[in-house]
């Protein structure tokens, strides 16, 4: 196995409801791109398969390029567990070791933060940040079945209740989301963002 039989796998299925304006946050400008665009470049640096998980944007979502494997939820109302389950599936149908995932509003995670999770051989791995933890979060193939099936949890929720699968592995980068368009602002004029 190789780091590029693994996906990096964004997770862009939410409506995005408290970024007030007339676009979805992660079609939103972030230092001269959509915000989107940040992570996609992140997975695609650290040598990492490119997938990025659509539900709210569905049709509208904008064209990343090849090598992008777009895949849709179309039950993305229904909470994240249905995004991560809708790339576990592909991730299955690949037959991929194991896969990494992040949401894809923290355009400021770069790829050093991706290749290092992808590294660990670690059941579950998962990103930290000056001692915090954060993402991307490395999930093997034998952890998928433990992942929430319904419901508005991820990762997180099972990182909570299996902690002896689980290994930290220190990055550097800024794991803060864009969640609403102060944040876009306040990210967009900061100089100290990694």
């Amino acid at each position: 196995m190789t780091i590029a039989d693994i996906p990096g796998v964004l997770l862009a299925g939410g409506a995005g409801t408290r970024f007030a304006g007339g676009t979805h946050k992660l079609l939103a400008d972030f230092r001269g791109r959509p915000v989107i665009e940040w992570g996609v470049r992140a997975v695609q640096q650290a040598g990492l398969q490119t997938w990025v998980v659509w539900g709210a944007i569905g049709d509208g979502a904008p064209d990343l390029g090849d090598g992008v494997v777009v895949l849709r939820n179309p039950d993305w109302r229904e909470g994240i567990s249905t995004t991560l389950s809708t790339a576990v599936a592909e991730a299955r149908r690949r037959d991929c070791p194991a896969i990494v995932v992040g949401p894809a509003d923290q355009p400021m995670v770069p790829a050093s933060a991706w290749r290092a999770v992808a590294e660990s051989s670690s059941p579950i791995a998962v990103a930290t940040y000056g001692g915090h933890r954060g993402n991307p979060v490395r999930l093997a193939a034998e952890v998928w079945d433990l992942l929430p099936a319904s419901g508005d949890f991820g990762a997180r929720h099972l990182i909570k209740l299996r902690p002896d699968l689980v290994v930290e592995v220190a990055c550097s980068g800024n794991p803060a989301d864009i969640d609403t368009r102060e944040d876009l602002e306040r990210w967009n004029s900061s100089t100290n963002s990694q």
